[in-house]
C-alpha cells in the first residue's frame, strides 16, 4: 500500500465527526503556526521572543478564525467535491478573521502596549490562507486519486442538477448505505461546479466514472425536462451496465418533497417514444359520471384499469364482473380501501345469461365495458372450443342482455390480433366484433343505445404480455427467451389503453370499430435487449461473452405471426376529433353473423374442434 492509498484510507475510514473535529483542530494548529512564523519573518530568526502578552493574542487569533470558518461553512464541504473556487471562500474567511483578530490588537496598542509589529497580520493572513487552502486541496488530490468509497457502500450517480436532486442527494446521504458520488447534468455551464456540494460531471464522463467508481445505480431526476429528450437521456444511460431508476414528478408529491422510497424502477414504456396525449376530461366524464357502469373480466389487467379510472369519475355505481374469485376479490378490496364504496362484486361466468341479466337489470347498468376474454394466444390455440365459447358466445351473451335491458353504451374490448388473423384467439376477437356491429344495427332501429368496439396492440404489463415474463426472466438470471428477435408488435401503456377506451366510447354513434394509435412497432429483440439494460445487467452474445444475461431464440409459436396489424385497410381508417383515436369503416354485413353464429354453436355443441376452427376462420377470411 502506497503513502497516498495510506492517507486515503485513514480519511476515508474516519467518521464524519471526527473528520470534522480533527479539521478544527489542524486549523488551530496552523493558525497558532503561521502567528509564529509571521514573527519569525518579521524578526528575520527562527526563536523569536515570544512574551506572555504576545503568546495570549496569538491564541486568540485561532480563538476567533474556528468561529469565522464554521460560520462560512469551511467544514461542511466535502473535501472530495471541493471546487476550485473555494478558495475564495477561504480567503474571506482569513480576511474577516485577521481583521478582527488586528481590532484586538488595535485595542491593546491603544492601551499603551505596542505588542505586534504592523507587518505581522499580512504575514498571519497569507500564511493562513496557504496552510488552510493547501490542507484542503491537498486532501481532495488525496481523495480524487482513488474512489474513496468504503466497501460496504453502494455508490450510485444522480442524473439531474436542479434543486430536486441536490434534496434528493441530501436524503440519500443518511439513508442506508447509498453513497452519492456526485451529479450528471446536460447544461454545461454546471459542468465542473459543486451543487449542494456535489461535482456535476458532463453526460460523457459516465463510462469513465462508472469504471473508476463503481457505480452500481443512476438515479433520474428530471421531472421538468420534455419527454423526447427524457427518452434520449434514458437510452443513454440504459447501456450502461448499471441499474437505472427514476423519481416521479415532483408535482405528485406531498409539498413538492421527494421521499426515499418514492424511487421507482424506469418502465420499459419509457423507452417507447409515445407522445403523450392529455384525457379529454369532458369526454370522461360525458360517459362515468353520475352512472352505473358495468366492467366484465374486472380482475384482468385492463377491466382493473378500467375500473380504477372510472371510480375517479365518481360514478353512480361500479359492478365487478369476473369469473376468477381471487381476481375479484383483489380488484374489490383495492377499491373500497380507496374509499369507493358504490362497487358492487359479481362472482360469475359471460356465458351464464341468468348471472348476466341479474347483474345487469339487477342495477340498472347503463354502460358495460366487456373486457373479459381468454387472450393468451398459446393457450387459446391449444383450447380451440374453451376460447370459441368464452370469446364469441360469451361476448354474445352479454351483448344480447345488454341490448334487451337497454343499456345506453356497450363497448368491446377487442384486439390488433383481429386483422387477418392467423390464431384462434385473435380470430374470435374479430367475430366479437362482428357480433357487436350486429347489434348495433338493432339497436339504431331505437336509436338509444350505442355498440362499438376498441381494438389495439399490446399493453405493457397486462397477463399474457412478454414484458412480466422477460422481467421474471431477468430476475432470476436469464436466459430472455424470444420466439423470434425480428418479431414486432405495438406496445402502450395499460393506463393510457384505458383512458382511450372511454374517450372513444364516448364518441361512439354506433357500430364503430375504433382504432387505437399505438406508435410505431417495437421489435421484440430491442425490448428483450433494453428490459435487461434498465435492469442494470448487460446482454450476453458472440459479441459480448462477459454480458450477464443471454437472449434465447426459441421459434415462432403456433398462431403467431411476425407483425400486427390495425388495420384491414389503412385507407378506411378515419379521424376522429382525438388525435389518438380513429374509426374503423365497416366490412361485413350484420346479416352474415347470425347464420355463421349457429353454424359455429352447433360444432362446439358436438366438441367437433376441427369444424368449429374451420367455420371460425373461413367466415371472416378476407378473398
Amino acid at each position: 500500500m502506497s503513502v497516498i492509498e495510506f492517507l486515503r484510507w485513514i480519511i476515508v475510514a474516519t467518521p464524519r465527526f471526527w473528520k470534522r473535529a480533527l479539521l478544527i483542530s489542524f486549523d488551530f494548529c496552523a493558525l497558532m503556526f503561521a502567528l509564529w512564523a509571521s514573527y519569525a519573518l518579521r524578526y528575520a530568526e527562527w526563536t523569536p521572543q515570544i512574551t506572555d502578552e504576545r503568546l495570549l493574542l496569538g491564541l486568540l487569533a485561532p480563538v476567533i478564525a474556528v468561529p469565522v470558518f464554521i460560520r462560512m461553512g469551511l467544514y461542511r464541504a466535502v473535501l472530495r467535491y471541493l471546487p476550485d473556487t473555494a478558495i475564495w471562500t477561504i480567503l474571506h474567511s482569513m480576511v474577516i478573521s485577521t481583521i478582527i483578530w488586528v481590532i484586538f490588537v488595535f485595542l491593546t496598542a491603544m492601551a499603551g502596549r505596542d505588542i505586534v509589529p504592523r507587518s505581522v497580520p499580512f504575514f498571519y493572513f497569507a500564511i493562513g490562507v496557504l496552510l488552510v487552502g493547501g490542507s484542503r486541496f491537498a486532501a481532495k488530490f488525496i481523495l480524487s486519486s482513488g474512489t474513496g468509497i468504503r466497501r460496504d457502500e453502494h455508490p450510485m450517480l444522480i442524473y439531474g442538477a436542479g434543486p430536486s436532486s441536490v434534496q434528493l442527494a441530501t436524503v440519500l446521504r443518511g439513508h442506508g448505505k447509498r453513497y452519492v458520488v456526485g451529479l450528471v447534468d446536460d447544461d454545461p455551464q454546471h459542468h465542473g461546479r459543486d451543487v449542494g456540494g456535489y461535482r456535476v460531471f458532463p453526460p460523457n464522463q459516465l463510462p469513465r466514472l462508472i469504471e473508476k467508481y463503481g457505480i452500481q445505480e443512476i438515479i433520474l431526476s428530471m421531472s421538468s425536462i420534455p419527454a423526447n429528450r427524457r427518452q434520449a437521456v434514458i437510452s443513454l444511460v440504459s447501456g450502461l451496465g448499471v441499474k437505472i431508476r427514476t423519481l416521479p414528478d415532483i408535482t405528485d408529491l406531498v409539498d413538492g418533497r421527494y421521499l426515499v422510497n418514492q424511487i421507482r424502477e424506469i418502465e420499459i414504456d419509457e423507452l417507447l417514444g409515445r407522445s403523450f396525449v392529455p384525457p379529454d376530461q369532458t369526454l370522461l366524464r360525458s360517459v362515468l359520471h353520475d352512472r352505473v357502469v358495468m366492467v366484465t373480466g374486472a380482475g384482468g389487467s385492463i377491466g382493473s384499469e378500467l375500473c380504477r379510472l372510472i371510480v375517479q369519475w365518481k360514478p353512480k355505481c361500479l359492478v365487478l364482473f369476473e369469473a376468477n374469485e381471487f381476481a375479484l376479490y383483489k380488484i374489490d378490496r383495492e377499491l373500497r380501501s380507496g374509499g369507493h364504496r358504490d362497487v358492487v362484486p359479481v362472482l360469475a361466468s359471460v356465458r351464464d345469461a341468468a348471472q348476466v341479466r341479474a347483474a345487469i337489470s339487477g342495477n340498472g347498468v347503463e354502460v358495460v365495458y366487456h373486457a373479459a376474454a381468454h387472450k393468451h394466444v398459446p393457450l387459446v390455440e391449444a383450447n380451440v372450443l374453451e376460447g370459441i365459447s368464452n370469446n364469441v358466445f360469451g361476448t354474445l351473451t352479454v351483448a344480447d342482455v345488454a341490448l334487451s335491458s337497454g343499456v345506453e353504451k356497450f363497448v368491446l374490448i377487442s384486439s390488433d390480433k383481429a386483422v387477418r388473423p392467423t390464431n384462434v384467439m385473435g380470430a374470435t376477437k374479430r367475430w366479437a366484433e362482428l357480433i357487436i356491429r350486429a347489434k348495433a344495427a338493432e339497436a339504431t332501429k331505437d336509436g338509444n343505445q350505442q355498440f362499438c368496439a376498441v381494438r389495439f396492440g399490446n399493453v405493457l404489463g397486462s397477463n399474457g404480455s412478454v414484458v412480466p415474463l422477460f422481467r421474471e426472466q431477468i430476475a432470476n438470471g436469464g436466459p430472455v427467451t424470444v420466439t423470434d428477435p425480428d418479431m414486432t408488435r405495438y406496445f402502450m401503456s395499460i393506463q393510457e389503453a384505458s383512458e382511450l377506451i372511454v374517450q372513444a366510447s364516448a364518441m361512439s354513434m354506433g357500430g364503430d370499430t375504433f382504432l387505437l394509435d399505438m406508435g410505431e412497432p417495437v421489435r421484440i429483440g430491442d425490448l428483450a435487449e433494453n428490459m435487461i439494460r434498465l435492469a442494470g445487467f448487460t446482454v450476453r452474445n458472440h459479441q459480448n461473452l462477459p454480458g450477464s444475461i443471454q437472449i434465447q431464440v426459441t421459434g415462432i409459436r403456433p398462431g403467431e405471426k411476425l407483425f400486427e396489424e390495425l388495420f384491414y385497410d389503412v385507407t378506411n381508417a378515419l379521424k376522429t376529433e382525438h388525435p389518438k383515436i380513429m374509426r374503423a369503416q365497416a366490412s361485413h354485413s350484420a346479416q352474415d353473423v347470425t347464420q355463421a353464429l349457429r353454424e359455429l354453436q352447433t360444432a362446439v355443441d358436438q366438441g367437433d374442434e376441427t369444424l368449429a376452427r374451420s367455420i371460425l376462420f373461413d367466415f371472416i377470411r378476407i378473398p
